[in-house]
């Protein structure tokens, strides 16, 4: 199972009710508590999201075409754009549309995927009625903020490039995460699994490619790459070493991977934070009756935990029961949990002592 079915068994996730949970919570080895409040709820789709230039976290509503700004003080939300296409697969339960959003300075990019619904199934499996496509699957820069602007094709990019070695519904990929680098953007694809790069006048190349790996959110710093994997259960179910892990390559040199933490359930982003440390958001377990075929498939609800990633690559439980996070964002000492169920928690109270971004 890949993070096609991860993203997801599908758009149901989206019903699914947040816990509501609020207030104190402390972590094994954290010394205060941890503080975490809702900041802001009823977003229509949410999966990545980034702290702007302004110091305001935006966050893309993907079932309605528009990337939101959320004012970390006060939580009050205003449209930044609009415009983007449509989920082209949501009368059968998938999500899609603009997924994530970087900033360059102060132009704002967007990642936009499963729009296009024209190469569905490269077995020839599908037998529903036909899916028009809602637009092209690829990153936009965002000139005028009610009409994007299409920079890279990642879609006729992926059907001209497509991997090998096992199997994939989606003949365009599933991109998932956006990620600012000195020459232009990283983009993972959760599907195709692999780590695209996007240079600014459109050029894509394939960074990495991956095999029964799937790359989800990821953080760049002083040319260092550290990558949030999903997993999936290669050996006995109940393998957990193998459902999620956090990894770190130099840019210079991405073939030369390093261990940073594993054990994570459903690793979805890693980010680094307060105290030159690194965190990372694992979107939980599953039901184990459903077996190893599970991997992949939405987490169940309130088993998401933010994590501190400690020096010896053992990690901290700094908050539990997060109803499927999907990504990760700090300001300052504050962190910024987006989720599937349309919520944005505000968590103060993290310290650092944890793994150094520097640390390979």
């Amino acid at each position: 199972m890949d993070m096609m079915r991860a993203l997801w068994a599908g758009a149901a996730a989206l019903a699914l009710a947040s816990p509501g949970w609020a207030g104190d919570r402390q972590g094994p080895k954290h010394g205060k508590p941890i503080k975490a409040e809702l900041l802001a709820s009823g977003l229509a789709g949410s999966i990545g999201g980034t702290i702007g230039p302004d110091g305001a976290l935006y966050v893309p509503q993907f079932a309605l075409g528009e990337i939101t700004r959320i004012d970390t003080r006060t939580g009050a939300m205003t449209t930044f754009a609009s415009g983007f296409p449509l989920p082209a697969l949501a009368p059968i339960g998938f999500p899609g549309g603009v997924f994530d959003v970087a900033f360059v300075g102060d132009t704002a990019y967007a990642l936009v995927t499963m729009v296009d619904a024209s190469f569905f199934f490269n077995d020839g499996s599908y037998g529903g009625p036909p899916i028009p496509d809602t637009g092209v699957n690829g990153v936009y820069r965002i000139d005028d903020p009610s009409n994007p602007t299409l920079i890279a094709d990642l879609g006729a990019f992926s059907r001209d490039n497509l991997p090998a070695g096992f199997f994939f519904a989606l003949l365009e990929g599933v991109q998932y995460a956006l990620e600012p680098v000195a020459d232009g953007l990283l983009v993972t694809d959760g599907h195709h699994n692999r780590l695209l790069h996007v240079d600014f006048a459109g050029g894509i190349s394939v960074l990495k490619q991956y095999g029964n790996v799937v790359p989800a959110g990821l953080d760049v710093f002083r040319g260092q790459v550290f990558l949030a994997e999903t997993g999936a259960i290669t050996g006995s179910p109940g393998s957990y070493e193998e459902i999620g892990r956090v990894t770190a390559f130099d840019l210079g040199d991405p073939w030369d991977d390093g261990l940073v933490a594993g054990g994570i359930s459903m690793a979805v982003d890693v980010q680094s934070g307060p105290g030159r440390s690194l965190y990372a958001l694992a979107q939980g377990t599953w039901d184990p009756a459903l077996g190893p075929d599970a991997a992949g498939v939405p987490a169940l609800p309130d088993s998401g935990q933010l994590l501190r990633i400690n020096r010896d690559g053992s990690t901290s439980v700094l908050l539990d029961g997060i109803n499927l996070p999907t990504s990760l964002h700090f300001a300052g000492g504050t962190a910024y949990v987006v989720t599937l169920a349309g919520d944005v928690w505000k968590v103060r109270g993290i310290s650092g002592a944890g793994r150094s971004r520097h640390d390979r």
